[in-house]
Parts: structure tokens; sequence; C-alpha cells
């Protein structure tokens, strides 16, 4: 057992380690991950543990996944690295029109186990093309899983399951994730399965909603509030797809709130899905407002001032529950 703290980075190499040593027909591919060790150092040593299956692409995301989604086609279970999630759109077509469709299209008979990591987010001053939050992008994509954890312990866990999922799955790690930790290094680390969301916080008078980094301001704001007199519940839904809406929808029925927070944009956002879900769902138990908290439809600027103008932020997160404490 390892002792001292797990960060969030920590956590993503001992998953891709643990599976590599587990299993010879797991593949690791991307840009400059290995003696570089990846855009963020996750892969670190994982090329000299494991030879020949950590593979350095050229710069060509089309080209690297169209050939993981052809190699998770012949038994291989494939972890692909998209160095900034803005550069998805590159592989868009590879993983809309070919991984998603695979299990569909050939009747079961053929499986694409397939993750596709991605660092996400901003507040780091990157500019409109290497701060996105894309994962509405991909929400209305069939027979592709979307899995967005927001702690260490839970982005192993995820990350383990996906490996070993036979579908398609999006991995969204926040760059701001990397660095936090966990007070204590679990005694053992365990898969968690996909499509379960998790009470972060308990509470019992407003239901906030989040995935990824918006979890972590969303505890923050929930600290303060308390201080106030408001009891906030926190539901890290973890995996997008498929949505844990039965979490959420037993948290309202509690509250009869519900706050969303996202860093994408709220227009055609996760938010929304959530949010008409708990409308058709819980309608006679709601008892104030149904907010969402998310970036208005502009670039993320370079200007970290003005990034932080349009994210999500603590003070924006208090507003809205305080807002949907009433009907006004």
């Amino acid at each position: 057992m390892q002792k001292g703290k797990l960060s969030y980075r920590k956590a993503i190499y001992n998953a891709l380690d643990h599976v590599m040593e587990r299993d010879e027909k797991v593949v690791f591919m991307g840009e400059d991950i290995t003696e570089y060790g990846g855009a963020f150092g996750v892969s670190s040593d994982l090329c000299r543990k494991h030879p020949g299956r950590v593979i350095a692409t050229p710069i060509s995301e089309g080209g690297f996944t169209g050939a993981a989604v052809g190699l998770s086609m012949t038994g291989y279970r494939v972890i692909i690295e998209i160095m900034f999630m803005d550069f998805i759109t590159l592989a868009a077509d590879q993983i809309i029109n070919h991984a998603a469709n695979v299990h569909y299209m050939y009747g079961g008979q053929v499986k694409c186990p397939l993750v596709i990591r991605t660092p996400a987010g901003g507040y780091r001053g990157y500019g409109p093309s290497h701060s996105k939050s894309m994962e509405n992008f991909f929400m209305s994509v069939p027979g592709l899983k979307i899995v967005a954890p927001s702690t260490a312990l839970d982005a192993y866990g995820c990350l383990v399951s996906a490996v070993y999922d036979n579908n398609p799955v999006l991995f969204v790690e926040h760059k701001l994730l990397y660095n936090i930790e966990e007070d204590a290094y679990p005694k053992r680390l365990e898969a968690i399965p996909l499509g379960k969301a998790r009470v972060a916080r308990a509470g019992a008078d407003v239901t906030v909603v989040s995935h990824s980094y918006g979890v972590q301001l969303s505890m923050e704001a929930a600290k303060e509030l308390e201080k106030e007199g408001v009891d906030v519940e926190l539901i890290d839904i973890r995996t997008l797809k498929p949505l844990d809406m039965a979490a959420i929808e037993a948290s309202v029925k509690k509250t009869g709130r519900l706050v969303y927070v996202e860093e994408g944009d709220t227009f055609g956002g996760i938010g929304s899905e959530v949010v008409s879900g708990i409308v058709e769902r819980c309608l006679p138990y709601l008892d104030g407002r149904v907010l969402r908290v998310g970036k208005p439809e502009v670039p993320i600027p370079a200007s970290m001032v003005a990034e932080r103008f349009i994210l999500p932020d603590t003070g924006r997160i208090k507003e809205a529950v305080k807002k949907s404490l009433s009907w006004k």
C-alpha cells in the first residue's frame, strides 16, 4: 500500500498502470505520452513499464483515433489521449460515425472497447481553442458513454470500469483537478460502476447537481451557504451518459429545488437535459425555481479576467441557490 495523499493525476496514472499490468491487450496511444509523459504529466514512466504498448502518435487526432477504433475491433482494449478536448473535433467523425456505431451495426458481434481520455476546461487563460468543456457536444451520440469524475478516487474507479466496458467511453478530465488530492491514500483502489451518481454532500434545502470541476466549486459554495443557514445537497453525477436520473430525482423530491452547475454552455448543455428530466418526473414536488449555472454562448477569452467573468464561480452558484429558495 502506498502512503501519503492521492492526487487526481496519480489516480489516473495508477488506473492506467493497473489495467496495462493486468491485461496485455490494453494499448495506450496519444501525442507526447512516452518520454514527455503527456501534456499534463499523467503518463509519466508508463512507456518504460509497458514497452511497446504505450505509443506516441503523430499530431493527427483523426488518424490515431481511427487506428484505435480499428485496433479495438480486433480484440484490443485501447486508450487514447486527446491532448486538449478542443482538438477532439478533429476526431469527431471517427468517434461519432464509427466507434459509437460499431455495436449496433454489427449486432453485437463486434465490440469497440475504446477509452478517449481528454483534458478539458478553462480558468487558466489558454484562450478559446484550448479551454473548452465540450461534453454536451457528444451527449446526443447513441452508443457513446461519457464520464467526468470530480475526485481522485472516482477518477481511478471510473477509468478502470471504462477500460473494461465494451463500448466507447469519452473520459473527461478537468485540468484544474489534476493537482487536487484526497486527504489520505486509500487502502484499496476499486472500480466504480458507470452510470451511478453519488451524494457528495447530504442536505435538505436545495439540490445542486454537477460534474467534474463543477462539483469542487459547488462544494465550496455549499460550505459557505451553510454558514448562512442554507443546507445544500450536492449530487455528483460522475457519468453523464448513462445519466443516473433516479439519484437526482430522489434528491429533488426531498428538497423541492434544483440548481445545475456546469462549465460548458448553458444553452443546449447538460443542465438542459437534467432540468427537463426533473420537470417531467418531479413537477408536483418542486417548491422553488429550477435554475442552471453555466457559460454564456461566447468563446472563452484568453484574458483570465474576462475568462473568470464568464465561467461559473462560487458566487454565481450561491446566487442561484438563493434564487431557487423562492419563486421570485
